[in-house]
């Protein structure tokens, strides 16, 4: 009975029922926890920026894209163990359900330890490898080590989150996310202003937080009653069920970090420009976060309703699923995008009273942000690939015309004309060239997928 309660409250049938509707109750959730993992970094950008200066400023934001390459292999598990969780789940085979938790639950803690060690030991040597300014260098290894000191904590909360996910509860997630990030946000002020710790305190600010996260999942999951129960004496490494993972999340990490490639690449390129455009360029990415969360809110909910689809066989539901999702991701990319940019000159000037900086800000979001909706729907049909257990071919699509493209762009196009507009311009252009190629191998999927289970029900 108490499982049936649960299940009423925090669980979701995807495969039945209205479409839209279930589409925005599980997606508001996650744009609102989304946004909260947002205002982790956006607490510690403005706080720097604001009260430890421009070079500190430069030395927190301009990490991200280092941080995301590392992290972004290892969290692609967390959306295969989403994956696998939300099938066996429409399926209604419970057993694999737990033994897919507990999986999951013993590939963060090992995943964390090995980004811990990898990214103390070898921060300072990457930094340098992107170019990192002399002035900015010291600190920005500094906040790095500290971050990546906390990663058992971050990798348990995303691989907890990513089970509860799978059975559509996105609003427990939100929860505990509002406690941590109040309590991040107060430990940025004490630290910062109050102990004159600088990057070291926002970054410690955010271990202290994300331990409290993955507290709060942990229990959440040790609580809750019926398949994805978690009981710590259980926790193993179930090897066809970490093979079944793998098989989804390693391409999704691979294909993050693809993208993170690119992206350090264009880092290395604005470090070029010196602290003030990297500082701009660092302010403006982070306010673009809050668009880009917003989108992914909807390709997370592509996975997890086309996962819960397939196993439950109802193929004619993936079809709607994109479109609905390709949709709204369109609407919410292009009035969240165009208001940034609007807004621009207010919502940099919140990390930051240069005008100068404010202008390199400016510069990036009338470019990127306006554009943004087109990366929301690349991510969407990706979703859905995803979901049908297709996650190698979005990896390679990804490789060639995100990282491949962009890499290509910086030494011909940019490399022929050095100005940081010609580099942000390779952002929409390779979205609108990934998504075509994306909608056609979904289309080929797809009828591959209905093909095989009708000839093995035959």
């Amino acid at each position: 009975m108490k499982f049936k309660r649960a299940k009423k409250q925090y669980e979701m049938d995807m495969c039945t029922g209205p479409l839209v509707p279930k589409l925005l109750r599980f997606a508001l959730p996650l744009m609102l926890t989304g946004i909260l993992q947002l205002l982790y970094n956006a607490a510690d950008v403005v706080v720097v920026g604001r009260f430890a200066g421009d070079t500190a400023l430069a030395a927190v934001s301009s990490t991200g894209s280092l941080i995301n390459l590392i992290v972004n292999v290892f969290m692609g598990l967390s959306v295969g163990a989403s994956v696998i969780t939300s099938r066996y789940y429409g399926a209604g085979d419970y057993k694999s359900v737990g033994q897919t938790v507990h999986t999951s639950i013993g590939i963060s803690l090992i995943c964390g330890l090995i980004v811990t060690i990898f990214g103390v030991v070898m921060a300072r040597e990457l930094l340098i490898l992107m170019d990192s300014p002399p002035d900015v260098l010291d600190q920005a290894t500094l906040y790095v080590q500290i971050y990546f000191a906390g990663m058992i904590p971050n990798m348990l909360y995303n691989f907890g989150a990513a089970i509860l996910r799978a059975v559509g509860d996105t609003k427990r997630p939100l929860y505990y996310l509002s406690i941590s990030g109040l309590v991040n946000v107060l430990l940025n002020l004490l630290f910062v202003i109050a102990f004159h710790m600088g990057v070291a305190g926002v970054a410690l600010a955010t271990i202290i937080s994300q331990v409290i996260s993955a507290i709060l999942v942990t229990v959440c999951l040790m609580r809750t009653e019926g398949a994805i129960h978690l009981d710590w004496s259980k926790v193993r490494i179930h090897w066809r069920k970490l093979g079944e993972i793998a098989r989804v999340g390693l391409p999704a990490g691979f294909q993050g970090a693809v993208f993170s490639i690119s992206n350090v690449l264009i880092q290395s390129s604005i470090n070029s420009f010196g602290s003030a455009v990297m500082a701009g360029n660092g302010a403006a990415s982070n306010i673009e976060g809050f668009a880009y969360t917003a989108m992914n809110a909807f390709h997370q909910a592509a996975v997890s309703f086309t996962s819960q689809n397939v196993g439950a066989k109802k193929y004619d539901a993936i079809n709607r699923i994109l479109i609905s999702c390709l949709i709204i991701v369109a609407v919410v990319g292009l009035v969240m995008g165009n208001g940034i940019y609007l807004l621009g000159n207010v919502l940099v000037g919140i990390y930051t009273p240069d005008p100068v900086v404010i202008q390199y800000g400016i510069d990036r979001l009338s470019i990127v942000c306006t554009t943004y909706f087109l990366c929301g729907m690349m991510e969407v049909v990706v979703g859905s690939l995803r979901g049908m257990g297709a996650s190698v071919t979005p990896m390679i699509v990804s490789a060639l015309g995100a990282c491949g493209l962009r890499i290509l762009w910086i030494y011909t196009i940019f490399a022929a004309n050095r100005t940081t507009q010609m580099l942000f311009i390779s952002y929409p252009v390779s979205w609108i060239l990934t998504t075509a190629v994306h909608i056609i191998c979904y289309i080929v999927i797809r009828k591959r997928l209905i093909r095989r289970n009708t000839l093995a029900e035959a």
